[in-house]
């Protein structure tokens, strides 16, 4: 008996697919892959360098300002019209030079009336004792001429303060910063001639967090990078013990040498602060990345082929990379997909170039 054409098709058909079953059972193919495979297709390459430990001087950046090592208003101990203004406004002036001069009025006509009452004073004791020594004046007469002379003397230093007390000097060299009082004004007692502020040397200030704040003692070396592209060096000469109430940062002033007055008061800084030395690493910049906390740390692997995660706080930015603290020992850094695997996740490893 002859098959049919549709039945032979159909007979074929049938044994194609046992023979796909009976290949596939064969050769492990479909979808009874391996575990092992799976396993491969889970884990990530990444590339890694290995970071060593190092001794590094720690180093904490901040933003500053210069603000001048003293500053002074010079005000009158008396009453009087400005008469002159020896010191010109801006102008650097040394410690007792004459800021502004009062008029002398009758000051002086008093200093030469107490001089001629001491001279007089003194030719009567020295009668007097001339006297006693023939027994024509008591001892009570003796001391009361002395007494006399005394009070005569004070009287003569009283009129000479008042003299010079018509000079408003400058109490320290510095800078005449700012004038108050012009020829003709008048002063009484407290109102201001000008204003001297002293630059060298001068302040640099600025404000610690405080994470920070207490890793520094004084004395600590400091160099500032102004604005105008000067560098001053310093030494920390304070650090604030109770923390500004709404920044919660404290105040630290460095005391730096200006012996040109190239640095004004005023001016803004980028302050570096020796803080000691400690472990650090050089890792590059990309490998810097954030945890699921926001906190900013390295992706490493562990000796078992694992991915670990270590928060760094940066110190210093060059060429080469970023000097982080926070790690220890010789750490294999991720350089490259370090964005893309996390924390437990294992990992091959391959060189980075």
């Amino acid at each position: 008996m002859r098959l049919k054409s549709s039945h032979l098709f159909a007979l074929v058909i049938v044994g194609l697919v046992g023979l796909y079953f009976i290949v596939g059972a064969l050769t492990g193919g479909g979808d009874h892959a391996p575990a092992t495979a799976k396993a491969a297709d889970d884990t990530a390459t990444v590339q890694a360098k290995v970071s060593p430990e190092v001794s590094r001087e720690y180093t904490v950046v901040i933003r500053g300002r210069t603000e001048a090592a003293r500053s002074v208003v010079v005000r009158s101990e008396t009453s009087g019209v400005v008469a002159q203004t020896p010191a010109v406004e801006g102008s650097v002036v040394r410690k007792g030079a004459v800021l502004c001069r009062l008029a002398v009025d009758a000051r002086q006509a008093t200093l030469d009336q107490a001089r001629a009452a001491l001279r007089s004073r003194e030719l009567t004791r020295q009668a007097t004792m001339e006297l006693a020594k023939k027994g024509y004046r008591s001892q009570t007469q003796v001391l009361q001429d002395q007494a006399n002379l005394d009070a005569a003397a004070a009287a003569v230093r009283q009129a000479e303060i008042a003299l010079e007390q018509v000079n408003l000097r400058a109490p320290f060299d510095g800078v005449f910063d700012r004038r108050e009082a012009e020829i003709g004004t008048y002063l009484s007692p407290g109102q201001a001639c000008g204003t001297v502020i002293e630059l060298d040397p001068i302040l640099v200030v600025g404000d610690l967090p405080e994470t920070e704040a207490g890793r520094f003692a004084i004395g600590a070396p400091a160099t500032a990078t102004l604005v105008s592209g000067e560098k001053v060096s310093g030494k920390v000469r304070y650090v604030a013990r109770d923390a500004d109430a709404q920044t919660r940062t404290y105040r630290v002033e460095v005391l730096a040498s200006n012996p040109r007055l190239a640095a004004r008061s005023g001016l803004s800084a980028e302050v570096r602060i020796g803080a000691g030395v400690g472990p650090a690493h050089l890792v590059p910049v990309s490998s810097l990345v954030l945890d699921a906390a926001g906190r900013q740390g390295v992706r490493f692997v562990k000796a078992d082929g694992t991915v670990g995660f270590s928060p760094v706080s940066v110190m210093e930015e060059t060429s080469e990379g970023v000097w982080v603290r926070g790690l220890r020992g010789a750490v294999k850094i991720i350089t490259v997909g370090q964005s893309y695997v996390g924390e437990g996740q294992k990992v091959r490893v391959a060189s980075a170039r």
